[in-house]
């Protein structure tokens, strides 16, 4: 009981972590692998606009099970988890027509699975999946402490998108603050129109693979440099 309930603080202290977000999928995958027991434990987003479940995370070592590609939104157990939005126990996945990936369950010794969506705010996410290399009942409690596990992955999933999201708005701005500053010091130096000096930014930037952002730095460096 003790590591269980170890297992899901430290799967709660991922919501305020600062590790990377691919590392942070890694861990819980691992975590989640270690406190029941499992050789394959998996974590799959779904991409909301292409209806797709993609492999992000797992601690296996398994190529076969690393390369499985993506599942259409209702294909095979988790893509019926995900469309569903509720939990799918498989007493032994070789034998249940809904799998899909039968010969990677034979090649990497695969049987039961437990799949349980993601959820944040009425809206799934991802899907958890656990493996064992022998059929198992799964008792209640295991059960339980899986969805927790589930539920707490989802916000912690959901709390690091939310702040990627926040980072890329803020580089966005700072780079439209920049691009603009940049246009006005062409338009000064240049006598060029509002839209003759970003298209010679845009120019540059396309002919020297640099980002736009870019080139109006070196533009306002230039130019701070020239006043000096």
């Amino acid at each position: 009981m003790r590591e269980k309930i170890e297992a899901l603080a430290r799967i709660s202290e991922l919501i305020t972590s600062d590790m990377y977000f691919e590392d942070i999928l890694r861990l819980i995958v691992t975590i989640t692998a270690q406190v029941m027991g499992s050789n394959i434990c998996s974590l799959m987003l779904l991409d909301e606009k292409k209806k797709l479940l993609e492999v992000k995370a797992t601690q296996s070592m398994s190529e076969a099970y690393n390369r499985k590609p993506p599942l259409r939104l209702g294909e095979g157990i988790a893509g019926l988890v995900a469309l569903e939005g509720r939990p799918i126990i498989v007493h032994d996945v070789k034998k249940d027509p809904r799998y899909v990936n039968k010969d990677i369950a034979e090649k990497e010794g695969l049987a039961s699975l437990v799949s349980l969506p993601l959820i944040v705010r009425g809206r799934v996410i991802g899907v958890l999946n656990l493996y064992t290399s022998e059929p198992r009942d799964f008792t209640e409690d295991e059960i339980k402490l899986l969805t927790a596990i589930a539920n707490q992955a989802a916000i912690v999933i959901e709390n690091h998108r939310l702040i990627m999201e926040s980072e890329l708005v803020k580089e966005e701005l700072e780079a439209r603050k920049r691009i603009e500053r940049a246009k006005g010091i062409l338009m000064q130096e240049y006598g060029l129109t509002e839209e003759e000096a970003y298209r010679r930014i845009q120019r540059y930037s396309m002919n020297k693979g640099k980002s736009m952002k870019e080139v109006a730095e070196a533009i306002i460096l230039a130019w701070e440099m020239k006043k000096k």
